[in-house]
């Protein structure tokens, strides 16, 4: 009995160890996460992120004395008629936005074979995005998804919420294998109100999200970022090769030196590519397509010059 209790507690005793070495790598990551985000965000981003998304609205300031060029449209005639001389109203932007990041964290994305995996490079994008919007005095939160919204992050300011939304990106593991951006969508229009920022980053290897996108379209600035691996687009001419789906686990063995399975395999990606496309387009929404050794700081930085 003795024994039994000894050797409990020497496992118990590892396991902590095991559980504290974990807890020093996860901070490690969040800290280069976090420095190199800020350093995109400080020396890359200043002035972009703020000009490339409107605020909520305009509110009054307060009133001056008209002078040329002034919108006739915003004369205040109240106080004009009080003193006699045409007096102005001054009008300035509510700065405040709610950004929130619509995470894929399906299996599919555990993958990359040139520059980083797709999941890395997703994590990377919305640190990024996370600590511009932090720098911004913006709010953020997350929605996490696979085939069911597996975590949500209500949006809140400030570097501890930025940190917290970091630590998780890197520590998130989806609970089932499939892929339902639909549900994440719902999920997003179900639960904010008011007109949001909302970044949908996946693979968008999946299908069936077109009329709820439009939904949102109508409502929210909607971004998405469709990343990609090389080998996404184009298999590599290098024979018979087993491959494994990364969502469902079943295998298949595939003749890479036949050039029409090759062809198939780029029309399938290419079709994929047209859809989420279409799909954009017509909710009136903006896709980006980044694959996994692209600049995507260069990418995001001339998305935003654009939209200025």
């Amino acid at each position: 009995m003795k024994f039994f209790n000894k050797a409990k507690v020497e496992n118990q005793q590892t396991s902590q160890k095991e559980l504290s070495a974990a807890s020093k790598v996860l901070l490690k990551k969040v800290r280069e996460l976090e420095i190199k985000s800020k350093k995109i965000t400080t020396h890359l981003f200043t002035g972009e992120y703020h000009s490339a998304f409107k605020g909520k609205g305009m509110s009054f300031r307060e009133v001056r004395e008209y002078s040329a060029g002034d919108d006739v449209r915003f004369i205040d005639w109240n106080v004009s008629a009080r003193f006699s001389t045409p007096f102005s109203k001054v009008f300035e932007e509510e700065r405040e936005l709610t950004l929130m990041l619509l995470v894929d964290t399906s299996t599919s994305n555990i993958f990359g074979t040139v520059g980083k995996r797709k999941k890395d490079l997703i994590t990377e994008m919305a640190a990024v995005l996370a600590f511009s919007a932090v720098s911004n005095n913006d709010k953020v939160g997350v929605i996490f998804f696979s085939d069911k919204v597996e975590k949500y992050i209500p949006p809140k300011k400030g570097r501890p919420h930025a940190l917290y939304i970091v630590r998780e990106l890197l520590s998130m593991q989806p609970t089932v294998m499939g892929t339902d951006i639909d549900e994440a969508i719902k999920f997003f229009n179900n639960t904010t109100r008011q007109k949001s920022i909302a970044f949908i980053l996946s693979d968008f290897l999946a299908t069936g999200y077109d009329n709820d996108l439009k939904v949102i379209g109508r409502k929210h600035d909607v971004i998405g970022v469709r990343v990609y691996d090389k080998m996404d687009m184009q298999l590599p001419q290098a024979g018979l090769l087993q491959m494994k789906d990364a969502e469902t686990h079943k295998t298949k063995w595939v003749n890479t030196d036949n050039p029409v399975v090759r062809h198939n395999y780029q029309q399938y990606f290419l079709q994929q590519t047209d859809i989420a496309k279409k799909s954009f387009l017509t909710a009136g929404a903006d896709l980006l397509h980044i694959r996994t050794d692209d600049d995507y700081v260069k990418i995001l930085q001339q998305f935003f010059l654009k939209r200025k």
